[in-house]
């Protein structure tokens, strides 16, 4: 056999050898690709029990909420509470859901293996979502403390409104001015909070002066008039007037009185009427409400030598019109 022939039958047989572990190759992928294709299909049955068990639990969370909404909802005083049990107990009813249908969809799965995969991350985990759980856990506890529920109006930091919704995150208030905000819970819980409508009575202020050429007792009595002509003062405290301070014009009073709603609206609504009751009250009865005076001293060297010059000023002008 000559050289060539050799070295064509060498090349012949790698050119084989090549083809046929391509072929290997690309039937160990095909071979693996069937079995996944076959475990799936396999495994789809299952898929469809898991999805149909997490929808059966999540109907039972929903029936759970709704039950207990039903029966605890119009007889507890506490509604917070009632909220608290509904919202634990139906996410309680979705993770058991959820394990279950992992138990089922995925082959080997336990919980044991969920709980010891948490464990070993548990330090990431809390390092990454320590605001999320400092804010569940305020929020728990403001639904189980209760210092405010929904309606009520509240000031928190720069906010102000009404309380719309207390959920385990945040406390969603509605402002004033038609706003919407949302106020993290741990700030709620840390924080100092105001709450205007925790009571039924609410005491107003309103600040009055008088002239010094007044008599105070005359004017408080008139103004105490007025109090008990307006409605809404209320008529289970007794309203008050006393002299607060010498101002630069007047003599300062601070009128107070309570009222039976103290939500904002009635606020406003109560101060626009004491005020106008006031006014009407002190202008019947002669008492002055002065505005801001200031007294101009001429007795003083300096403002005569001035005054004399503008007279000289003015007479040398005169004169000089005359000439001409």
């Amino acid at each position: 056999m000559s050289s060539s022939e050799t070295d064509a039958s060498i090349s012949d047989g790698t050119a084989v050898k090549s083809t046929n572990t391509d072929v290997m190759t690309y039937q160990g992928i095909f071979d693996s690709a069937n079995e996944i294709l076959i475990g799936f299909i396999d495994r789809i049955p299952y898929f469809v029990a898991s999805i149909a068990v997490f929808l059966i639990f999540w109907f039972l969370s929903i029936i759970f909420k709704k039950v207990v909404r039903k029966l605890l909802g119009s007889r507890s005083r506490h509604q917070n509470l009632v909220k608290v049990f509904q919202r634990i107990g139906g996410a309680l009813i979705i993770f058991i859901g959820i394990m279950i249908a992992m138990v089922i969809a995925v082959p080997g799965f336990t919980p044991a293996k969920l709980i010891g995969a948490l464990g070993i991350g548990s330090v990431a985990i809390g390092f990454a979502f320590k605001d999320i759980f400092q804010n569940l856990l305020s929020g728990i506890l403001l639904l189980i403390s209760e210092p405010f529920r929904i309606g009520d109006q509240i000031v928190s930091g720069d906010y102000e409104g009404t309380v719309e919704d207390i959920k385990i995150r945040a406390t969603t208030i509605k402002t004033y001015d038609g706003r919407q905000v949302v106020i993290p819970n741990s700030q709620l819980y840390t924080s100092a909070l105001t709450v205007n409508t925790a009571y039924h009575q609410r005491r107003l202020e309103l600040a009055v002066g008088i002239g010094y050429e007044d008599d105070i007792e005359a004017a408080k009595a008139e103004i105490l008039k007025a109090l008990d002509r307006a409605d809404s003062v209320s008529k289970k405290a007794e309203p008050s007037v006393i002299a607060t301070g010498f101002g630069d014009s007047t003599i300062d009073l601070k009128v107070r009185w309570f009222i039976e709603d103290g939500t904002q609206a009635n606020k406003v609504a109560s101060i626009h009427q004491v005020f106008v009751e006031i006014k009407n009250s002190l202008d019947t009865a002669g008492v002055n409400i002065p505005f801001p005076i200031r007294t101009i001293d001429l007795s003083d060297p300096s403002v005569t030598s001035i005054v004399n010059k503008v007279n000289e000023q003015q007479t040398a002008d005169e004169d000089k019109v005359a000439t001409e």
